[in-house]
């Protein structure tokens, strides 16, 4: 924020992903002036030529903040300098169930060169309670020589960045902000307040890192919950997507979670880890629901492979040198997120057994994937050509109905087809 509270200080943006991207267009729109911090070469190209590789930031929208001389792209840590507010949003993946969150630790080492009296940061890489306080604090205290609280402004704020979402954005979705003491929160609500609708005030960066962890940790459940029902309902012979949709006509009392191949994003295969591994860390008791919600979506590829192998073997087919066709890589209809993506898990399964596995996907252009899995367009040739086609992301931009009209097989692991040819998950 400016001296007098007007949005036209200089802000920086650790990290230019989902989050961070999002988040530099929307403060440099409003009047910030913004450098986003990104370290991968490709990235940075595209981002100084105006040209986004992220779904909720249109390239009119980039090129806007870019022309207008209020949002510059750089992978240099010297033009962080003289930020008024600085706002981390890099990965923390698990290493082996543990959280990695040396990028949050160099982010916060870097910062701390520049943290002057008066400025803020804000932490919103999702991550475990007490990481603000417990890991951020003092390395930017050491690092600027300065106390937190006393002379510069500390506070976390989760993203809640929902890829492709039309409805809720970062800036129509309430924000929760902290803070280490009131004048942390103060300012920190006071960013926020100029990019969001709403901001919700809490007392502590340890309620607010928990209340993310909650949220992701809710969704994982009930969709492992449904996921295992799922597995149930097929051996009893019933259809579990008519009886979600039958519960969901209660007006009270339930909310509708649909079954898939599988989670992906960083929110639910990583995120409650993180709640997991906190508690056995800090209470020495085990989080069950999480552990296993994990076990059943993490296997939902497997079930989804074996449920194909079952119906080609119907059909008197193996999977070995059968053709088959899997429309959608990404983890998420209508986006380019490949981030833990189960269909990438279920093309690997594949190939491994021993399937010529042809894979179509609009919206991923550039991707390093398994040599053996063979890119192509969503054609009514192709998938006339292949044996079986496997829906995996329900993507708008497929020809679904022409798809299904030209495909000997399809199984449906999303609940969007029906015909005689066509198997739901």
């Amino acid at each position: 924020m400016g001296p007098m509270g007007d949005p036209t200080g200089r802000a920086a943006i650790i990290g230019q992903g989902y989050v961070g991207l999002s988040l530099a267009v929307r403060a440099a729109e409003v009047g910030f002036e913004v450098v986003g911090i990104e370290t991968d070469p490709h990235r940075l190209e595209r981002l100084q030529g105006g040209d986004s590789y992220i779904e909720d930031v249109s390239d009119e929208r980039l090129g806007a903040a870019v022309a207008s001389g209020r949002y510059r792209a750089s992978d240099q840590a010297k033009d962080c300098a003289g930020f008024d507010v600085a706002v981390i949003t890099v990965p923390t993946p698990l290493r082996d169930g543990v959280p990695d969150l040396s990028a949050v630790e160099a982010s916060s080492s870097m910062l701390g060169r520049y943290v002057r009296p008066g400025s803020t940061v804000v932490l919103e890489s999702t991550t475990y309670p007490g990481t603000t306080t417990e890991l951020v604090r003092p390395i930017l205290e050491e690092a600027s020589g300065l106390v937190a609280g006393a002379d510069f402004h500390l506070g976390y704020s989760p993203e809640r960045i929902d890829p492709g979402n039309g409805t809720w954005n970062l800036v129509t979705t309430p924000k929760v902000v902290s803070g280490i003491d009131p004048a942390s929160l103060a300012a920190v609500q006071a960013f926020y307040a100029e990019l969001c609708d709403e901001t919700v005030t809490v007392s502590s960066p340890a309620v607010a890192e928990l209340s993310k962890l909650l949220e992701n940790t809710f969704r994982h459940v009930n969709i492992a919950l449904v996921n295992e029902l799922a597995m149930f309902a097929n051996e009893l012979g019933i259809d579990v997507w008519e009886a979600i949709a039958a519960a969901s006509t209660k007006p009270f009392g339930f909310m509708p979670f649909q079954p898939g191949p599988g989670v992906g994003g960083h929110c639910l295969p990583i995120d409650p880890s993180y709640l997991s591994w906190k508690v056995r860390r800090a209470v020495g008791s085990n989080f069950r629901f999480v552990e296993l919600a994990n076990d059943i979506n993490e296997h939902m590829p497997d079930y989804t492979v074996r449920r194909l192998t079952l119906a080609l073997n119907n059909r008197g087919l193996a999977v070995r040198g059968t053709r088959i066709l899997l429309l959608g890589l990404a983890y998420k209809r209508n986006t380019a997120d490949l981030r833990e993506s189960p269909a990438i898990a279920v093309a690997e399964r594949l190939a491994t057994l021993g399937a010529d596995v042809r894979a179509a996907d609009p919206h991923v252009l550039d991707l390093d994937i398994d040599p053996r899995i063979t890119l192509v367009e969503a054609t009514v040739a192709e998938a006339a050509a292949a044996q079986a086609v496997v829906l995996l992301t329900d993507h708008d931009a497929f020809d679904l109905p022409a798809l299904v009209g030209a495909a000997p097989f399809v199984f449906d692991t999303r609940n969007r087809l029906r015909g005689e040819n066509v198997e739901v998950l």
